[in-house]
């Protein structure tokens, strides 16, 4: 193809044809280095830190404020997230004053990691701060009656009421792509470990097992209580809640419990 070409012409295309090369073989070791990369490193478990506890929907920090005195009670450093607004509006937001929070118990403490327990919504909360760049500095992760996978009466408020809606009502809808993204793939990402606690009573988070995440380890109160009674607003305040949460927030991996550990736990 070259033959019928002038030297210098010849010379112009060779020149290109080597810088293509280049370019391409510098291509390749970008993406081999990209797909051989480590994944991200387990945060030790062995060293509990500062205790965040994030709201639900509304923001309201009195449901949460039992559990937190509890954990004083305990010797942990516990705090009760305040969250922008009403705490209805983007859980974007949220999320992000609950990094600001990790950031000032970390500095206050000196501690390498926090733990954190997201009620309701906050458990999403939780999820999205990790998602986006908290998986480094969490030790545990756990959830209470948390709508992971959305509520059918988000979607219901959605549609008879959307100006009683706001965005964070709709984010929590089973269709919101907030959590189809949280829900793509691996849906609890390396760093934490991860525990969800539900009641199979719910009637807020409906399907109650919207609250099961793969990957986790899944406590419904009632198959550690059978006989527990309780709804989506009583699971912060509950004794039984609040000794299942005190035991997965201690040194170590989270603790399988069943049946057999009811009466234990005060049930």
């Amino acid at each position: 193809m070259l033959v019928g070409l002038s030297p210098a012409r010849r010379r112009f295309l060779l020149g290109v044809a080597a810088l293509v090369v280049v370019a391409l073989t510098a291509l390749a070791v970008v993406l081999v280095s990209r797909g051989s990369a480590p994944a991200a490193e387990p945060v030790s478990q062995e060293r509990p830190g500062p205790v965040l506890l994030v709201p639900g929907y509304g923001g309201s920090t009195s449901s949460l404020q039992p559990l937190a005195d509890l954990l004083t009670a305990q010797g942990r450093d516990a705090t009760v997230v305040r969250l922008p607004g009403t705490g209805t509006g983007d859980l974007a937001e949220s999320a992000a004053a609950l990094g600001a929070a990790a950031d000032a118990a970390l500095d206050r403490s000196g501690a390498d990691s926090v733990d954190v327990v997201g009620y309701s919504a906050g458990g999403v909360v939780a999820r999205l701060w990790v998602a986006d760049g908290g998986a480094a500095v969490v030790r545990r992760v756990i959830t209470l009656g948390a709508p992971h996978h959305g509520t059918t009466l988000a979607d219901l408020a959605g549609e008879v009421a959307p100006d009683q809606c706001p965005l964070g009502c709709v984010q929590l809808g089973t269709g919101s792509a907030v959590l189809a993204r949280l829900n793509a793939g691996d849906e609890t990402p390396a760093g934490p470990t991860w525990v969800s606690i539900w009641t199979t009573q719910d009637r807020t988070v409906t399907p109650p097992d919207s609250a099961r995440l793969d990957g986790a380890l899944n406590l419904p109160v009632q198959e550690v209580c059978p006989q527990a009674q309780l709804g989506h607003g009583e699971l912060p305040r509950d004794a039984v809640v609040q000794a299942i949460v005190l035991a997965q927030l201690a040194a170590g991996d989270p603790v399988p419990l069943d049946a057999g550990d009811c009466a234990r736990l005060g049930g």
